[in-house]
């Protein structure tokens, strides 16, 4: 993953030297498990682990020209290491195991680490909604579908549903971490035919792992199921991003991004202030997406295993975490300093849409009073169509129609004054606010 989209601590997980570090743990753990157990001598575990190298720069390098000679990076780190341990304990490294035991356990490992700042990041974007949701319960906005305005609705219940999403990611992201935070150490076909099961077991004991069946790899539908997880994140914060892209336009204007001092929107004209977090976040929901179709490719191996999940692992696991973290954090940002615009809200809900939002209170007045739909529906379609077209108030278009005060009665203004009341639309729009009650922030 480029620097840019690499946070230092989830970046550092995936380093090589991290990498390398969590397949020498597994190693030692597995022969001092081994020697627990009387498969090798006690003396060897403990000089294994006085000899261990340390994974730094200089042992990376020198695995990495070993692979030159080996072709294959599990090999060379054996090599390497056993080398270093020196005899009589370094031939006892990687003692009864195969590649897999030592990449799957170690990969393991990295992702429940990896999930684990994930979920940090997570509790700090629910908490960031159900703050400022709270906070706007009662701010009035029109709500809009197919990008029309529809009826009214508050800014706090579009945030609301926005958490409840992002709670739900975070209850994905916790499965995950579950289904991933599994480790075997079998042998070639995950059989235990040169291991004993024990070794197994303590060694993800050590690791806080749970030790299960697999052939020679671990099934690959345990980290489609992580990369899942964070394309399912990408998916929520990308809608969350579209929605204020589109209330930041100036046309709308009832939102905009934090804007920092010194900042420039555009390198040619000062007036800009562009959604670019926004727009950068829907881009990485997109890559995010891509890698959860490339880790199900990866389900389907042949046999025992094949390596042709090797390859796209090193690219996705990596950076799908990396980007979920970045983007999980970007976007908790962006919740924490929205400028919402409150005045104009109020001002397109009731000024904007000429009090177009409340024609359906109108047109259930209409049925209420004994016209059939179809007819109620014509005379409400008609003066909403005319207001719009002259750029007129809706209730002063209605409160001309005879037709509409025929059937209505002496009862009209009292009927109308009842539809375009904004408290009675809104007058159950608490109950999305409540069901923040029961998320965890």
């Amino acid at each position: 993953m480029i620097p840019r989209y690499s946070p230092p601590e989830m970046a550092a997980l995936f380093s090589d030297e991290a990498r390398l570090g969590c397949w020498l743990e597994v190693e030692l753990l597995a022969l001092e498990a081994a020697a627990e157990l009387g498969a090798v001598p006690k003396e060897h575990a403990s000089a294994a682990r006085q000899h261990a190298p340390v994974v730094d720069r200089a042992f990376v390098d020198a695995v990495n020209a070993r692979e030159q000679v080996t072709d294959h990076d599990v090999a060379a780190f054996v090599d390497v290491v056993q080398a270093a341990i020196g005899p009589p304990a370094g031939p006892f490294v990687h003692h009864g195991l195969t590649s897999s035991d030592v990449v799957d356990t170690a990969l393991a490992l990295t992702l429940t680490r990896a999930c684990d700042l994930l979920l940090s990041a997570s509790d700090a974007f629910v908490g960031a909604l159900k703050e400022r949701a709270i906070e706007h319960a009662g701010t009035v906005e029109v709500g809009r579908t197919h990008g029309m305005h529809a009826e009214p609705t508050t800014f706090g219940v579009k945030l609301a549903l926005f958490c409840l999403q992002a709670d739900r990611d975070r209850a994905r992201l916790r499965r995950a971490r579950e289904a991933v935070a599994v480790g075997k150490l079998s042998g070639a076909v995950g059989t235990y035919s040169n291991i004993d099961p024990g070794i197994e077991a303590r060694v993800c004991a050590a690791l806080g792992l749970r030790p299960v069946p697999a052939s020679q790899v671990l099934a690959r539908d345990r980290h489609a199921e992580f990369l899942y997880a964070t394309a399912a994140v990408g998916a929520t914060i990308e809608a969350l991003a579209t929605e204020l892209r589109h209330l930041q336009r100036s046309e709308v204007a009832e939102t905009e991004e934090p804007f920092a001092e010194g900042q420039k929107g555009s390198s040619a004209m000062p007036h800009k202030r562009n959604p670019i977090t926004s727009e950068r976040l829907v881009g990485l929901a997109r890559v995010l997406r891509g890698y959860l179709v490339a880790g199900m490719e990866d389900v389907a191996l042949w046999h025992e295993r094949d390596i042709s999940h090797s390859s796209v692992e090193r690219i996705v696991l990596p950076d799908a975490s990396m980007l979920a973290y970045y983007a999980l954090n970007r976007a908790t940002r962006l919740v924490k300093g929205l400028v919402v615009r409150t005045e104009r809200m109020r001002e397109n809900l009731l000024e904007g849409s000429l009090g177009l939002v409340f024609s359906q209170p109108v047109l259930l007045a209409l049925v209420n009073a004994e016209l059939s739909r179809d007819a109620a529906y014509r005379i409400v379609q008609r003066d909403a169509r005319q207001a719009f077209e002259r750029r007129e108030a809706f209730r002063d278009v209605l409160a001309r129609d005879h037709e509409l005060r025929a059937a209505l009665g002496e009862r009209a203004e009292h009927v109308l004054d009842e539809a375009f009341d904004l408290d009675r639309a809104l007058r159950h729009a608490h109950r999305t606010i409540d069901a923040l009650k029961e998320v965890e922030a």
